[in-house]
């Protein structure tokens, strides 16, 4: 040490004392902030591993007897059977929300690994497994949960069959016949009611549960879909061996019609089935996709289908599925609450290629990631449609708007332009005269940036599936501008077009402006493909500008932060304080009303299951979230209502115009345009496992599902025949698909 040093120290012994203690207070803190972690996510999964085992256990014989030795042993308290069944299928995945509270509030941003890792290796939520059939990309996790799921399905099944089974004599009369018929449906009932406990988690769009294993809404949504036509699969089955049994004792009317109070009421249940039956048809794939109203208002009927299912079988064994569904409506009044408020267009910008660019407000502290999409309305066009849109600005951008890039290509964006222009066939030049009324719900989207986790980057786009990517280049330029925690260092664009109209799109962004030699510390590459033009056009090199406008705007409406990510402390208030609402009205309704009046009709005690839950949401849900909406007003009321954009662009502005030329030079070198030609995604891979070598590479995918097939195809034969020395691949997708 020097004598300098030395001195140094001996002259301030109590601030060298106290850094030391400080030191230690910190890394005290971090290993109890680990220690929680651990102890929370430990009690998650055994939690989680319970109430799945409970579906396999409960039809065998031992869970049988397990089953009616809980019943008996819970059901002398205040809420009776449906209190036994509630904590028994319901409680643990309200328990495990409750958990991922302070586990997320605790994690925050260690949560993200930037740092680099030494030894790649094979992630199960990155491995395509099944690339090529009718369930899509299908990773290696989502396989496992797949097969155990449909592993489920048929153990009960098999268990539940065989109880049926014993109880047929080598005679069967034709009643004993029915019976046999009449007990399997209940058995396939049953196991629909197990999926039905599932069918809801992934449609919760801002559910702290999605936030907790990090799977967006546009991933999640195909769960639900899977789900969806393994339940109404089962329900059908169930009903149409009812239906078949009711007919051969020539009973099939007045079974239908039968509306009892003790016991099942079969009427409910055929309204809920055929309300069922009326979703799933119209949601099958071609339904879907040319008829995309006809499935979007028919799946309204799930309130007729949840509503009626109480009735049918009681709040005992409705009880199995209230869970899911309970979280179901936590978040869709979180939604309701949010659409219902306006919001501003900053600024439209309409681009050559036919697309329109749409700034929105947003308030300084709705926070969202580079990789987020909101759904959008316009109540001109329709009070009832809301469309999906990837956000194409990042955050870092301005804390005051967040922008969508909206290609016109149907029937309601086209409405969506006209209305923006105020009367079809005018010119684009010309400004719009009115203010269009845009509601937004959302942002939604990984609560993780994944595209800061991998140092190496490749972005594979379909047209206007570029603005995500938009978006990550942005977020990553201001990282790397800012010196925040930012990974990657090596990024290949490959942008696939049909025409080369489209091109302009990726001049939205002016890198160089939002971060002056990016090329000295960002090695980019753009591979661009026209399809379908084989050469050039003449006009190649002419400048296409975009047309900008702004309409007026109230400088009061922005989106609400009832819903984003980042955030968690108030949506864990908002599911706490509905539960425990949900518990009291439960508790009072059964000590004052059901056990003293001896309420027993099934149906009966069903509605008011629901009622309970409903009212729990509306008044302690939505106390919640109107002191949410209070810290709101008040946050935006300390905050300059502008936009910050502007001012970061005319304080870099003077700075880099020096540079500009010579900056655009080595930005065009970086991007290459073929013409006449598809990607080879051979030869793309095959080029970066040479150059990087054994490391870690996240593949992001924004396209048709043919794109992402053709990518993921060759990212499974790569790592599957991977040697030592090549990279290893993750496969990510972000196309939304409803």
């Amino acid at each position: 040490m020097a004598v300098d040093d030395i001195l140094h120290t001996s002259q301030h012994p109590l601030l060298h004392s106290n850094g030391a203690h400080a030191n230690n207070n910190n890394k005290k803190n971090i290993n109890f902030i680990s220690l929680a972690k651990w102890v929370l996510k430990f009690t998650m999964w055994i939690v989680f591993l319970a109430w799945v085992a409970l579906f396999f256990v409960i039809p065998t014989d031992f869970g049988s007897e397990l089953y009616f030795d809980w019943i008996g042993a819970t059901s002398k308290s205040p809420f009776g059977y449906t209190g036994s069944m509630l904590l028994l299928y319901s409680a643990p995945i309200i328990i495990i929300s409750f958990l991922a509270v302070p586990y997320l509030l605790i994690s925050g941003e260690d949560r993200l690994q930037l740092q680099e890792k030494k030894t790649p290796r094979f992630r199960l939520w990155t491995f395509p497994v099944l690339v090529d059939g009718p369930l899509g990309v299908v990773s290696a996790a989502e396989l496992i949960g797949i097969i155990l799921f449909i592993v489920c399905v048929v153990w009960d099944g098999y268990f539940y069959t065989a109880v049926v089974l014993r109880t047929i004599p080598d005679d069967i009369p034709k009643e004993q016949c029915c019976y046999i018929l009449i007990n399997l449906g209940h058995r396939i009932g049953t196991i629909g009611l197990y999926c039905l406990a599932f069918l809801f988690l992934p449609v919760a769009r801002g559910s702290i549960l999605l936030r907790l294993i990090d799977i967006p809404f546009e991933q999640a949504i195909r769960y639900h879909v899977w789900l969806g036509h393994l339940t109404m699969l089962l329900f059908t089955l169930h009903g149409l061996l009812f239906v078949i049994a009711w007919t051969i004792e020539g009973t099939l009317l007045q079974e239908m019609l039968q509306w009892v109070d003790l016991g099942i009421s079969h009427f409910p249940g055929v309204i809920s089935l055929v309300a069922g039956l009326l979703m799933w048809m119209t949601s099958l794939h071609l339904v879907r996709k040319k008829k995309f109203e006809l499935f979007y208002y028919t799946h309204q009927l799930y309130v007729i289908f949840i509503v009626f299912l109480a009735l049918h079988v009681g709040s005992f064994l409705f009880c199995i599925s209230a869970g899911g569904i309970f979280l179901f409506i936590l978040d869709r009044f979180l939604r309701f609450c949010q659409s219902r408020k306006t919001v501003d267009i900053i600024s439209i910008k309409y681009l050559p290629c036919g697309t329109v660019e749409l700034m929105l407000s947003k308030p300084a502290n709705l926070q969202y990631n580079a990789l987020s999409f909101i759904f959008l309305q316009v109540r001109e066009i329709s009070w009832q449609q809301w469309h999906p849109f990837s956000v194409s600005s990042s955050p870092l951008d301005g804390k005051y708007h967040l922008s969508v890039i909206i290609k016109v290509i149907g029937e309601w964006t086209e409405k969506l332009r006209g209305n923006i222009l105020n009367s079809s066939g005018v010119d684009l030049n010309l400004r719009p005269q009115t203010m269009i009324t845009a509601s937004i719900e959302g942002p939604y989207g990984h609560e993780l940036p994944y595209h800061l986790m991998y140092e190496n980057l490749i972005l594979v786009a379909g047209g206007v599936g570029i603005s995500p990517f938009l978006a990550i280049l942005s977020d990553i330029l201001h990282r790397t501008r800012e010196g925040k925690p930012c990974l990657p260092r090596n990024i290949l664009i490959v942008w696939a077009v049909k025409r080369s109209n489209e091109l302009p799109l990726l001049s939205t962004n002016d890198m160089e402006l939002i971060c002056p030699f990016f090329s000295d510390k960002l090695n980019l590459e753009i591979h661009i493909f026209v399809t379908r033009e084989s050469q050039p056009p003449l006009e190649e090199g002419q400048v296409h500008e975009a047309t900008n406008s702004s309409p007026p705007v109230s400088n009061s409406c922005s989106m609400s932060v009832l819903v984003g990510t980042g955030n968690n402390m108030w949506p864990g208030l908002y599911v706490i304080s509905s539960t425990l609402g949900f518990v009291i009205l439960l508790y009072l309704l059964d000590t004052f009303y059901i056990n003293p009046y001896d309420i027993s009709p099934w149906w009966y005690t069903g509605l008011l299951f629901v009622i309970c839950m409903l009212a729990s949401v509306f008044i302690f849900g939505g106390v919640m979230v109107g002191l949410w909406h209070l810290w709101e007003r008040r946050n935006a009321a300390r905050e300059a209502c502008k936009d910050d954009r502007i001012m970061v662009e005319k304080m870099q502005h003077n700075e880099i115009v020096a540079h500009n030329d010579s900056c655009q030079q080595k930005l065009a070198s970086s991007i290459n345009t073929y013409y006449g030609s598809r990607p080879d995604f051979t030869d793309i891979f095959g080029d970066i496992s040479e150059k990087l070598g054994c490391v870690d590479v996240g593949v992001i995918v924004c396209g048709p599902p043919s794109l992402q097939t053709s990518v993921a195809k060759e990212i499974k034969s790569r790592n599957i025949r991977r040697q030592r020395n090549q990279p290893i691949f993750h496969f990510n997708s972000h196309s939304f698909e409803l």
